[in-house]
């Protein structure tokens, strides 16, 4: 109601006094919905997992990454093909760093929280260390390709490197 009474007639734009409480308050509801969803989601998933006995790390590593990153990997592209190639690069490496800083930490609080424990032990499984090792690898590649030997400029062919590292890290990942 308050955005039909106070929205702008098309031909003045809305009052920043306005604009921003709305624009905060529309974040807030999504991230609600999509936090919902996505925690539904993943116990869709795990069940499914659970019933067809697929491990949870081959559970994580395919279906769980892939519907994770769809969307960021869609943005990316969408702002590289505009010409916005620092932007996309910066957000290929500040999403994941997001999701490992404030996820995992926002994540293992609230399990520690809940549960009254101080610590929790973390298995390093070899798949995860693939994932490891192969993210090293690949900011090596973008380094040295990017920034030593490409003189700032990141090659064509670096498209293609990337996706083998991707099949040979799926490929590792599931044959441990």
């Amino acid at each position: 109601m308050l955005v039909a009474r106070y929205a702008p007639s098309g031909d003045v734009p809305m009052r920043t006094s306005v604009s921003v409480p709305i624009t905060l308050w529309g974040f807030l509801v999504s991230a609600t919905w999509l936090d919902l969803i996505a925690d539904q989601l993943v116990g869709l998933l795990s069940y499914f997992g659970i019933v067809c006995h697929i491990p949870s790390t081959i559970m994580g590593l395919t279906v769980l990454a892939w519907g994770n990153s769809l969307q960021d990997m869609l943005a990316n592209i969408t702002v590289a093909r505009k010409g916005l190639s620092i932007m996309a690069i910066t957000a290929c490496f500040a999403g994941p760093i997001f999701n490992m800083l404030v996820g995992l930490g926002i994540g293992f609080a609230a399990l520690l929280n809940m549960t009254g424990r101080t610590s929790i032990p973390v298995e390093l499984t070899p798949p995860l260390r693939m994932g490891f090792f192969f993210s090293i690898l690949n900011g090596a590649v973008v380094i040295v390709t990017g920034v030593a030997l490409g003189q700032r400029t990141i090659p064509k062919q670096y498209g293609i490197v990337a996706i083998v590292l991707y099949a040979a890290y799926a490929i590792t990942s599931l044959v441990l």
